[in-house]
C-alpha cells in the first residue's frame, strides 16, 4: 500500500494514538493545533504540558509517546483565512485522510465537516472520534468518566472495594485502534471500488461497549447480577486463577482446564489439592476460597523465580507479576522496543509496534514542537516567506 498523508485535528490521546499507528506504518501525519488564545503560555494540545519536562516546555512526558514522528501546523480555524488555509492543505497537498476528535457540534463552524472537505477532495477519507458519536454532538468525554459510565469500573477491582479504573486508558486506546482499522477498511474499499470519499464516525462509547463481550450478554442469560461485577484477580468461571504472594513478590497462576489441574496436583507440593470433588472445574468453583487458601500457603514461602520455574516446567500457565520497569527489561520485549532520541542525546524507549518483523523495533524523530512545521507545510502550498510572516502577525498561523 502506498504511503499516505494524514491531516489530524487532534489533542489528548484517542486520536493521537490512532494516528501514531500510521506513523508506525511510515505514513506522513500532520497534527493540526489551534493558535494561542490571547495571553496563553500553553498553546495547542493541553497534553503538551503534562508530565516531566523532556525538551522544550511544550514537549513533556505525557505528550511524547503518542506523537513521535509527526509534524505540527498551528492554524486559527475561527478565522475565515485560517479555514481557507486548511482547505488548501486538504486539496493541494493533497491530504488522503482528514481526522478530528473535536466535538461534532464544532465541525461546521471550524470548516472541517465531511460535506465541505469532501467537495474539495473527492477521494478524501474523513474520520471523527467523539465520546458518543454525531448523535450527541455536544457531549464531551474522557476515558475515566467513560470507564465509569460504561461498566469498566464496575468490573474492575476488589469485589469488597469500590469500582476502580483500569490501569491504562483502555477506552482511549480502543477508540484509536477502531479508528485505525476503519480507515484502513475505507482505503481498501476505495481501492476496490475505484475511489470516492468515505466518512467514518467512531464513538468512544460504542468502541468500549463492544469489548464487553464476556459480560453484557450475561444480563440476558439468567446470570445473577452479583456475578457480573468485580472479581479482583479471580476469574469468574475458572478456578484457580489468581495472584498469590510469594516470599519476594507475586505469582500469577491460571488453571484453565481440568488437564492443567491434574498437572498441578501431580506436583508433590500440591498434594493437599488432591480431592475427588475438585477434579472438575464445577467442583472447584464451589470451593474457590479453600483452594486459594491452600495455594497461598504453599507459595508464600517460595521465591517467585522458584515457583514460576516449578510450575512452568509442568506446562502450567504461570508468571511473575512485573512492574513496568520489569516489562521493559523482559527478553521477549527489549529487542522489539521502539525509541525516540532527543537532540541533547536523551533516548526514550517506547512500546513495541504490536507486530513482529524486521522493522518492528523502530526509531522515531521526537514529537513536534508546537507549530514547528507551519512554515514548511505552507511553503508546500506555494506561500512565500513574506506571506507566512504576514499570516503569523495577523494571528492566522503560529509557530516556526
Amino acid at each position: 500500500m502506498k504511503k499516505r498523508t494524514i491531516l489530524s485535528l487532534e489533542q489528548a490521546l484517542s486520536l493521537s494514538y490512532g494516528t501514531l499507528r500510521f506513523v508506525q506504518a511510515g505514513w506522513r501525519v500532520i497534527r493540526l493545533e489551534s493558535t494561542p488564545a490571547p495571553g496563553s503560555k500553553t498553546p495547542g494540545d493541553p497534553n503538551r504540558y503534562v508530565g516531566n519536562l523532556l525538551a522544550e516546555a511544550d514537549r513533556r512526558s505525557y505528550f511524547v509517546a503518542p506523537n513521535v514522528g509527526k509534524e505540527c501546523v498551528a492554524l486559527n480555524l475561527k478565522e475565515e483565512r485560517g479555514r481557507a488555509l486548511l482547505h488548501r492543505i486538504v486539496k493541494e497537498l493533497p491530504v488522503d485522510i482528514f481526522c478530528s476528535n473535536t466535538l461534532p457540534k464544532r465541525y461546521e463552524t471550524l470548516g472541517i465537516d465531511f460535506e465541505t472537505l469532501s467537495k474539495l477532495n473527492p477521494n478524501l477519507v474523513w474520520a471523527g472520534i467523539s465520546a458518543y458519536g454525531p448523535d450527541y454532538p455536544d457531549r464531551p468525554g474522557y476515558d475515566p468518566a467513560l470507564q465509569a459510565k460504561l461498566g469498566y469500573s464496575w468490573l474492575t477491582g476488589d469485589p469488597a472495594g469500590p469500582p476502580t479504573l483500569c490501569g491504562v486508558p483502555i477506552i482511549d486506546l480502543k477508540a484509536g485502534d477502531e479508528f485505525y482499522v476503519r480507515v484502513m477498511a475505507a482505503l481498501l474499499e476505495q481501492a476496490e471500488s475505484g475511489g470516492g470519499a468515505k466518512r467514518i464516525d467512531v464513538s468512544m462509547a460504542h468502541s468500549a461497549v463492544s469489548w464487553l463481550l464476556t459480560s453484557l450478554p450475561l444480563v440476558d442469560m439468567g446470570t445473577d447480577p452479583a456475578d457480573v461485577t468485580r472479581s479482583g484477580n479471580d476469574h469468574r468461571e475458572f478456578v484457580p486463577v489468581n495472584v498469590y504472594r510469594a516470599a519476594d513478590g507475586y505469582v500469577y497462576l491460571a488453571v484453565g482446564n481440568d488437564v492443567q489441574w491434574k498437572r498441578l496436583t501431580a506436583l508433590e507440593l500440591f498434594t493437599d489439592l488432591r480431592k475427588e470433588e475438585w477434579v472438575n472445574n464445577a467442583g472447584r468453583k464451589n470451593a474457590r476460597g479453600e483452594i486459594h487458601s491452600i495455594i497461598k500457603n504453599i507459595l508464600k514461602t517460595m521465591k517467585v523465580r522458584d515457583a514460576v520455574d516449578l510450575l512452568a516446567a509442568d506446562g502450567l500457565v504461570v508468571n511473575e507479576v512485573n512492574d513496568i520497569a520489569g516489562v521493559k527489561a523482559l527478553p521477549s520485549m527489549r529487542d522489539h522496543l521502539c525509541s525516540v532520541e532527543f537532540p541533547e542525546g536523551h533516548t526514550v524507549h517506547l512500546p513495541p509496534t504490536g507486530f513482529l518483523g524486521e522493522d518492528s523495533a523502530k526509531r522515531y524523530p521526537p514529537p513536534p514542537r508546537y507549530g514547528e512545521h507551519t512554515a514548511k507545510v505552507l511553503g508546500e502550498l506555494g506561500c512565500s516567506d513574506g506571506e507566512i510572516e504576514e499570516l503569523r502577525q495577523s494571528g492566522i498561523v503560529a509557530g516556526s
